[in-house]
Order: C-alpha cells, then sequence, then structure tokens
C-alpha cells in the first residue's frame, strides 16, 4: 500500500471517528433533554395532584354536616358541626306545610325544641290517621338552613333533614314527642325545600 493510498486511509477512519463522535454527542444531548422533560413533567403532575388534594381537602373542609345530641328530658336537640373548625352563626329551621307551624330562627346556639312543633305534630299524625303512640322512631322532614363559618369564610347550607322523635301517651297528659336524633336526607337548592319537604311529610303520612 502506498504512503497515498495509507494517508487517505488514515483520513476516512478519522472521518468515521468523528462521524460517531457526532452520533454520540447528539445522543447524549437527545438523552440529557429527554431525562430534564421527564423531570419537569414529573414535577407538574405531582403539583397538579398536590393541587387537587389541597382543593378536595378545602371543599371537605367547608361542607357542613351536623350532628345533633338529646338532652336529658329529650325536649331538645343540641347541634354542631362535625368539623370543629366550623362555626354556626344562625339558622332557620322550617317544618311541613301540614303543620302549620311557622319557621324558627336561631342565632349563635343552634337547637332544636320539641315544644316549637310538638302540638301540631300530634295534631297532624291523628289527622294523618297515624297511631298516637309510636314504635321505635318517626321521622319528620325539615328544611335546615344554615349560615356558618368554614376556613374564615361565610357559607350557608339549605338541606333536608329527619328528626327523629318517639311519641308514647299518658292518661289524663297526652302524647309526648321526645326528640331522638337527626340525620341527612339531602341537599337542597334554589325555593324547592319546603315543597320537597311537604312531599316528604306526605309519604310519611300515609
Amino acid at each position: 500500500m502506498t504512503d497515498r493510498q495509507d494517508k487517505a486511509e488514515a483520513a476516512r477512519v478519522r472521518r468515521r471517528w468523528v462521524t460517531m463522535g457526532e452520533v454520540l454527542a447528539v445522543a447524549a444531548v437527545a438523552i440529557s433533554g429527554l431525562t430534564l422533560w421527564n423531570s419537569y413533567t414529573e414535577r407538574q403532575d405531582v403539583r397538579v395532584e398536590k393541587a387537587g388534594e389541597v382543593a378536595k381537602a378545602s371543599v371537605a373542609n367547608r361542607t357542613l354536616l351536623l350532628k345533633a345530641t338529646a338532652d336529658r328530658s329529650a325536649a331538645t336537640l343540641d347541634m354542631a358541626p362535625l368539623n370543629a373548625e366550623q362555626s354556626i352563626q344562625s339558622q332557620t329551621i322550617a317544618f311541613p306545610s301540614a303543620l302549620g307551624v311557622a319557621a324558627v330562627d336561631t342565632t349563635g346556639d343552634a337547637r332544636i325544641e320539641a315544644g316549637w312543633f310538638d302540638d301540631a305534630l300530634v295534631r297532624a299524625r291523628k289527622s294523618a290517621g297515624l297511631q298516637a303512640e309510636t314504635r321505635g322512631d318517626e321521622r319528620l322532614p325539615v328544611l335546615l338552613t344554615t349560615r356558618y363559618l368554614a376556613e374564615g369564610v361565610a357559607m350557608t347550607d339549605r338541606a333536608i333533614y329527619d328528626i327523629g322523635y318517639a311519641t308514647d301517651t299518658a292518661f289524663l297528659q297526652g302524647t309526648d314527642v321526645r326528640l331522638r336524633g337527626l340525620s341527612l336526607v339531602e341537599r337542597v337548592k334554589g325555593d324547592d325545600g319546603v315543597k320537597r319537604v311537604d312531599a316528604l311529610w306526605a309519604r310519611k303520612a300515609r
């Protein structure tokens, strides 16, 4: 092989190495770019996931769920939020129209008193042909409009609850209504809450 041929072969080898080096360099840049992109997208996914968790937690913290405790005489239900960080400011309790009882407003001291509706309930049960004395617990649907604070924000909740109650009779003393508790039926929007309460009561009073 002549010197000219040797030099030409050496040049070709150098060009192959240069080309291979360029390919490896491009591949390294591509891999680095993909690594950076994957890292970025993973961080974005984590941020989105955390934001979703925060949003869900905020909704949960602002959603009102009530618990009720009857006093010793079973004449009053004291109400409070299940979430201790919420604070009830006022409530409006609306009863079925069939009872003929006006809605009751409370401020601060969230409660339901049997004295607000017990006589009307006894009359309504009698008109519906229901027994004066109950076996187990009966349910009275009411519309509760609750204004409360959650995370420092003023909120309003409109929901239908069932008041659990029992009745018993005593000679010459009439019928006594004893309050048991409170259970959520459904949340309502707009001005159809009372109509829904009336429909639920009509179903119970059949």
